[in-house]
């Protein structure tokens, strides 16, 4: 009997460890959008300049969710093949840019920007039906064991 509490304890602590990754980049995101408008205004520039195609959309909301879904499918594991769960990854994504949104609305040079929720949007849906693709699906998960 005590063996199987241990046994079941372990395998529980394993999968919270899983979800340290997820939570780290979410402090990434965070500090992130802690910065004022005029600390970002001396990156993007220089960003755009070297990615001028990439003016008109923001990149970094979509890359930083796009990690973001992919972190949360190593928490999650084998059952985010799931339709269900590839559901709820992105519902998970996208709340979390609606609180980035909210904290961004308090920071100096910086607003709430429904175009930003979009494209967390749109990175979180890209990278779960890319992990979706059987060939793509089956490298992550041996990867991701």
């Amino acid at each position: 009997m005590k063996q199987t509490e241990t046994t079941s304890n372990s395998f529980r602590y394993r999968r919270l460890l899983r979800f340290l990754p997820a939570v780290a980049w979410m402090s990434v995101i965070f500090v992130l959008s802690s910065r004022t408008g005029d600390e970002l205004n001396t990156l993007l520039p220089w960003f755009q300049k070297m990615f001028p195609f990439m003016e008109d959309f923001n990149w970094g909301h979509f890359v930083s969710y796009f990690i973001l879904a992919l972190t949360i499918d190593y928490g999650i594991g084998a059952k985010a093949d799931r339709i269900r769960m590839k559901a709820v990854i992105v519902l998970l994504c996208g709340l979390y840019g609606i609180t980035d949104e909210f904290h961004q609305s308090f920071v100096g040079g910086r607003m709430l920007d429904p175009l930003d929720l979009r494209n967390d949007l749109i990175g979180a849906a890209l990278c779960t039906a890319l992990i979706a693709v059987p060939p793509i699906r089956r490298l992550w998960r041996k990867a991701a064991r």
